[in-house]
């Protein structure tokens, strides 16, 4: 199981972080999300490989950046 931590720009509350939960668990090879607007960052628990890229556009795709 891989898991993979993103720094992201941009969370300012719950709301932001429950949003980028969502968009990347919708993802098939996502198994879990935890994302923290204090730390800015994001934890992705991977069921299956993906490309980190993709991850990536996911979180700029709803208004987020990833540093």
């Amino acid at each position: 199981m891989n898991e993979i931590i993103l720094n992201v720009e941009g969370m300012m509350c719950s709301g932001c972080e429950k949003r980028i939960e969502t968009a990347l668990g919708n993802l098939k090879e996502v198994k879990k999300v935890k994302a923290s607007h204090k730390d800015g960052s994001v934890k992705i628990v991977l069921k299956e490989n993906i490309d980190v890229e993709a991850l990536k556009n996911t979180i700029d795709e709803i208004g987020f950046k990833v540093l």
